[in-house]
């Protein structure tokens, strides 16, 4: 059967919770949002509204949203047609909350929860075969106005038409750019970039050893090869070290053996030793950078220094390079290889494991981490061949998808200026519509 989504529950009004809330609203849905107070409902719906920036755009699409509590008003969610979890991203939490509202929703409405790591077949361990049918994962980045990526995740015995319907009201009415993700550990996304920092942290650990300072791997980091201008010490500032932790320990409990990742769930010393006394980003006023007011107005940059342990000043670091910089053997380039040259291995040996093909995972990353390329896209940019030769120069075998590039004996992941992409089988095919 056809599945509609005119109207969402909105379980957990959080800081992803509200970001859905608020942007169903500004499309005309009609919105339940639920907390476990009227209180912080309320504090939601403020933020939705006042917030800097606010989840509504247009004035008076609040009205649209209806406040409960999830003690007092769960059994309205029999009215709505998707119910969208966004609790705490705890296990046990969001399958008690699972098993408390499966019973109430009417037959045929959507189900999904928002968790941006933990498998579906986790959730849904052991539930009725009605919501087996009817559930995924709708995982949005934060903010969820903003950014334009979903990841979207069936599990084992999701019906196709639920994914058709999420689909459709995602990226026809929220305006999402959907990529199709498999019910693995962290997705596409967060799988391929919390890999590319928390290695990098300790790739750069090395590389400071040699000489190379914070800003320098940072302008590294960047521009020269597509990346935000944060850097890597930047992005995991503007995160927080306390999330970046937290990640890591999922990591490390659901990371198949034998991953890349296993041996980078947890910071180097200096890092952890940052953790532990609580400076954690620009959450705290201060992480790796930090930046303060002057008597006169002006603001004032300043770097904690990992191997002194001191604050100094920041240099502005630019660095004018293309993503060829991996190749040309200075400090600045040798860490960019380790690095970056790292993660698009990684992500070339995660096809087919967390997609069936390399769109996905290029639209992932330049969607939800603002990368100017894909790492397929960036593997063409430097070229694949070149890429394949130093990397088994150096590790004795390429990854998965690079050796599917050169049995077929081709020059790109993408031809006919990127109209088709390489498939599993050896083949071009052409790339779908976003």
């Amino acid at each position: 059967m056809a599945r509609e989504i005119k109207s969402v529950a909105v379980l957990g009004a959080g800081t992803m919770g509200t970001g859905i809330a608020g942007l169903a609203a500004e499309k005309d849905c009609k919105v339940l949002l639920l907390d476990v107070s009227m209180e912080a409902a309320e504090k939601a719906l403020d933020k939705i509204v006042n917030g800097r920036p606010p989840a509504i755009d247009t004035p008076g699409k609040e009205a649209n949203i209806t406040l409960g509590t999830l003690a007092d008003d769960l059994e309205k969610i029999a009215d709505y047609d998707w119910i969208c979890e966004a609790v705490i991203e705890d296990l046990d939490t969001k399958r008690a909350l699972f098993e408390r509202f499966e019973p109430l929703r009417k037959d045929g409405s959507v189900v999904s929860t928002n968790t941006s790591g933990i498998p579906l077949k986790d959730i849904i361990a052991g539930m009725p075969e009605r919501l087996q049918k009817d559930v995924c994962v709708t995982h949005f980045f934060n903010p969820v106005k903003i950014m334009k990526l979903c990841e979207l995740v069936p599990g084992p015995h999701t019906d196709a038409d639920v994914i058709d319907a999420f689909r459709g009201y995602l990226g026809g009415v929220m305006g999402k750019g959907v990529v199709n993700a498999k019910d693995t550990v962290n997705f596409i996304g967060n799988r391929i970039g919390c890999f590319w920092m928390l290695m990098g942290l300790h790739k750069a650990t090395a590389a400071r050893a040699n000489g190379l300072t914070q800003e320098d791997i940072d302008a590294v980091m960047s521009a020269p090869i597509g990346l935000p201008p944060t850097g890597l010490y930047g992005l995991i500032d503007l995160i927080g070290l306390d999330i970046m932790d937290f990640v890591g320990k999922n990591l490390k409990i659901n990371l198949p053996a034998g991953d890349m990742g296993v041996d980078y769930t947890s910071f180097p010393a200096a890092e952890q030793a940052m953790l532990e006394r609580k400076q954690l980003g620009r959450k705290s006023g201060g992480g790796f950078y930090r930046v303060s007011k002057l008597d006169d107005g002006s603001k004032k940059k300043e770097t904690f220094d990992l191997d002194t342990g001191d604050w100094r000043d920041a240099n502005d670091e630019r660095l004018e390079a293309g993503p060829e910089v991996m190749f040309d053997g200075t400090p600045s380039g040798n860490v960019a290889w380790e690095i970056m040259g790292g993660t698009l291995a990684y992500a070339a040996d995660l096809i087919p494991q967390i997609s069936d093909d390399i769109v996905n995972v290029d639209r992932a990353m330049r969607w939800g981490f603002a990368w100017k390329f894909g790492p397929f896209q960036l593997l063409d940019a430097i070229g694949p061949k070149a890429f394949a030769e130093k990397y088994r120069d150096d590790h004795g075998q390429v990854p998965h998808m690079l050796s599917v590039l050169e049995n077929a004996g081709v020059d790109t992941f993408y031809a006919e200026d990127g109209t088709k992409f390489l498939g599993l089988d050896g083949k071009y095919h052409d790339v779908p519509a976003e």
